[in-house]
């Protein structure tokens, strides 16, 4: 029976130290997702006296002006449409005051996935985050040709920007 117990002890142990390595290892890799930077923050507008929500879309470095407020996007960050979603944008948003002044009343990031933590909270206007458009480059997955080799590589399509080559998806087979 003690024998029993000391197996079974011996087996747990090694299991959370498995555990503990495999967290270990996991933190201390980088993270494998991409980032886009954007050239255009789309925000959500809603008007609350009107009830009426506009969409606005805000060059990075533009101000963009929606009733009382002007909001001006500094950056926008993106994933590619394989990765999990994960949208933000730095922001700042002024009021103009009745007497002509403009105050600033936030600034600061907004996440597109989560629209109520960082939402510009009005009186009047209520302003969240919902997309980033235009990414300043296009994405790029590893392929065979920048590895060395030619597999898997298509010349580009006509009509591509720069004539750049797209990567290719390797064909899977399927087993029946």
């Amino acid at each position: 029976m003690a024998t029993a117990r000391s197996d079974y002890r011996r087996r747990v142990v090694s299991a959370a130290a498995a555990v503990a390595v495999t967290s270990a290892l996991a933190a201390a890799l980088p993270a494998s997702a991409e980032r886009l930077d954007n050239q255009v923050a789309v925000f959500a507008a809603l008007d609350k006296v009107t009830a009426r929500i506009s969409k606005l879309e805000a060059p990075l470095g533009e101000t963009v002006q929606f009733g009382a407020l002007k909001l001006t996007a500094r950056a926008c960050y993106s994933r590619p449409p394989t990765e999990e979603p994960k949208t933000s944008t730095f922001v700042e948003v002024e009021e103009i005051q009745l007497d002509g002044k403009q105050k600033r009343i936030f600034a600061g990031w907004m996440f597109a996935e989560s629209p109520g933590l960082n939402a510009v909270e009005h009186p009047v206007f209520d302003v969240w985050l919902t997309d980033c458009q235009k990414p300043v480059k296009a994405v790029q997955r590893p392929t065979a040709a920048n590895q060395g080799g030619s597999k898997g590589q298509q010349p580009a399509a006509q009509g591509q920007p720069g004539g750049e080559e797209q990567p290719v998806e390797p064909r899977r087979r399927v087993r029946r």
